[in-house]
């Protein structure tokens, strides 16, 4: 008894402690700038989405004005395995949710047992006796502390951030449909390029080929046009082969195999749309990795309380109702009754620093989520900053080229009609289309690296956007 009034005091100071604990508190969030460096021109066709970090990221991809790619995000979402993974450990965390909310309600359960063993004691010994029993067993662990409901707190943020990593693996398997797509379809423009190219060198080779013949020109001419002819030729085996590389890769984002898809050839002109961003403090409203890291922080800080609240004692309430006798027959008899109620208070003395540790492990983590939540702010910033200069430098950029395109076209035309006529020779025609074709397919490329960086700032802004 002096024993258990000594330790009252130790009990009753554990308790005040305990209420008086408190979780570490949030670092200090990275202030967004008012607005981006780089001031993009704004488009009405576009319509802003309310920021919500696990709702759809919207239909973004129709700006494009394209059916197939329309077609095969669709596919994409309903069989990418990158999706289908990130659902399931989302509803893997759904279950660890109703897990933890069910450890705070009462436990109640059927028994049954069969004792054999030392029965009362007569004058020749103990006699052998049996022990049947049958019942319902009820526990309720009282959550004082808050450990329960902490811990259904860091399970049910846990889920939150495991649905917006869902929304951020959807939008992620989008852009890069749309990426894989459009580079399919930037190369099949090009292909056509150096085809038209290939045809033109052909028929200067027919047209060099009769004046050879005819004794007006040297073979060498002849063999320079051959040259540049294979040369061009090796050059489409060359996209074909990127070609068949990036159909293979856009298979695997759609979930399907590579043997049995394909896509038609298409070089119609697609739509460039115009994308505004907004502001940052939005972007990072939408993003939903920011989302998820932002809820795996605040799960950290739950499970802080959760390892401090192991240094408090833990008490449960127990009872028992049902039936015991020595007989199967008498079992369920009214005099076979038997009941029982209790409660148990758990105080852990000395545990050799455990508990001390599972705190500091549960800070570290705190502390890594929060370092980890900072660096995923400043990333998403530099994302957005990063495609808005890019974009305003390759339309910049398209601008010159274009201009680069119609004087090599100009050029080429008049070196031509020189060369028909023999006031030119064919090494000044054959320089003139280099450098027309040279041009050209830098136009493209610029033109492609453009739908690249449309679709990466769609990506780094989180999405949100119908085109209308």
């Amino acid at each position: 008894m002096k024993t258990l009034n000594r330790l009252l005091p130790l009990v009753a100071a554990l308790v005040l402690a305990g209420c008086a604990t408190a979780l570490p508190s949030l670092p200090p969030a990275v202030d967004p700038p008012p607005q981006f460096k780089e001031q993009p021109r704004q488009n009405e066709h576009w319509t802003i989405a309310q920021p919500a970090e696990a709702q759809s990221r919207g239909t973004w991809w129709k700006a494009f004005n394209d059916p197939v790619l329309d077609a095969l995000v669709d596919r994409a979402d309903a069989g990418n395995t990158g999706i289908q993974e990130a659902a399931a450990r989302l509803a893997q965390a759904r279950a660890l949710v109703r897990g933890a909310r069910a450890d705070r309600t009462p436990q109640v359960g059927l028994g049954a047992a069969a004792d054999r063993g030392t029965g009362t004691s007569t004058a020749n010994g103990s006699a052998p006796g049996t022990l049947l029993q049958a019942g319902v067993n009820l526990s309720y662990e009282v959550d004082l502390f808050g450990r329960l409901s902490r811990t259904q707190d860091a399970a049910a943020l846990d889920a939150d951030a495991r649905e917006a990593l869902l929304q951020s693996t959807r939008l992620m398997v989008q852009a890069e449909v749309a990426q894989t797509y459009l580079a399919l379809r930037a190369t099949d423009t090009e292909r056509a390029l150096v085809n038209d190219t290939a045809a033109a060198y052909a028929d200067t080779l027919r047209l060099t080929q009769r004046r050879f013949d005819a004794g007006d020109v040297a073979e060498l001419d002849v063999i320079r046009i051959q040259t540049e002819l294979a040369a061009t030729e090796a050059e489409v085996f060359a996209l074909d082969r990127a070609r068949a590389e990036l159909e293979h890769a856009l298979a695997v984002l759609l979930g399907e195999p590579v043997s049995g898809f394909a896509l038609t050839p298409d070089t119609t002109a697609r739509t460039l749309p115009v994308i505004p961003p907004g502001v940052p403090a939005t972007v990072l409203a939408r993003r939903p990795d920011v989302a998820a890291a932002q809820a795996s922080l605040l799960a950290a800080q739950a499970r802080v309380g959760v390892a401090q609240a192991a240094w408090f004692p833990s008490v449960s309430l127990t009872g028992a109702a049902g039936y015991a006798s020595p007989e199967l027959s008498d079992l369920f008899q009214w005099s076979a009754r038997a009941w029982g109620v209790g409660a148990l208070m758990s105080l852990p003395i000395f545990d050799g620093g455990r508990r001390e540790a599972g705190v500091q492990g549960a800070q570290a983590q705190f502390d890594a989520a929060a370092a980890q939540y900072r660096g995923q702010v400043l990333g998403a910033l530099r994302e957005v900053e990063d495609q808005l200069s890019a974009l305003r430098l390759l339309h910049e950029q398209s601008q010159a080229q274009g201009r680069a395109v119609s004087a090599a076209q100009r050029a080429s035309a008049i070196s031509e009609t020189r060369y028909r006529n023999g006031l030119v020779s064919q090494l000044e025609l054959l320089d003139a289309r280099r450098n027309e074709l040279l041009n050209r397919r830098q136009a493209q490329r610029v033109e492609a690296a453009q739908q690249q960086a449309t679709v990466r700032l769609v990506r780094a802004i989180g999405g949100g956007w119908d085109a209308v």
